[in-house]
């Protein structure tokens, strides 16, 4: 049995009666998302494009790779190329699927898709309302530097750049 509690423009919260595997019965406080994809893009084989990007609920700018939600019925390749284009003014030539994270799977069930992008081209920039990003081209090895000295400490990034390196034989 589910009983919703709140809905907003992006996420529903519910609390849901389930059975655990061990027969035991309990109520969870579950967190609804569409699910997600991020993607790295690849400036050059050695060169990434990375965005500052203002968010509230971590205090103030992040560095990240472009990422958004799954809109209704849209496949997570549509997806990240939609958001690369949108947040970067770039479209991928080619995109190459690298994983799928959960986030945070103790109250959520958001799944994030990654992806690489090559071959990129001008496209148009179109940010939303409550977005203010920089865009940052970075080597790879300067932005892995980033992810082990903390400097980004976004997970869906930084394993989205931890991907593609070991894809590219950089990484063991």
């Amino acid at each position: 049995m589910e009983r919703r509690v709140q809905r907003g423009v992006m996420l529903e919260m519910v609390t849901e009666e389930v059975e655990l595997p061990d027969g035991r019965r309990t109520q969870l406080d579950l967190i609804r998302h569409p699910g997600a994809a991020a993607v790295v893009p690849f400036l050059s084989d050695d060169e990434v494009l990375l965005i500052r990007q203002y968010r509230y609920a971590a205090g103030g700018e992040i560095y990240e790779v472009p990422a958004g939600k799954l809109d209704p019925g849209e496949s997570p390749e549509a997806c990240a190329s939609r958001e690369l284009e949108e947040e970067t003014g770039y479209r991928a030539g080619r995109l190459q699927p690298l994983a799928q994270i959960l986030t945070t799977p103790g109250f959520t069930d958001e799944r994030i898709h990654l992806f690489a992008a090559e071959a990129l081209s001008p496209g148009r920039q179109r940010l939303d309302d409550d977005e203010l990003i920089e865009l940052v081209p970075l080597p790879l090895d300067e932005a892995l530097a980033m992810v082990w000295s903390d400097a980004l400490p976004d997970a869906k990034s930084s394993l989205a750049l931890l991907h593609a390196a070991q894809r590219r034989g950089r990484l063991g």
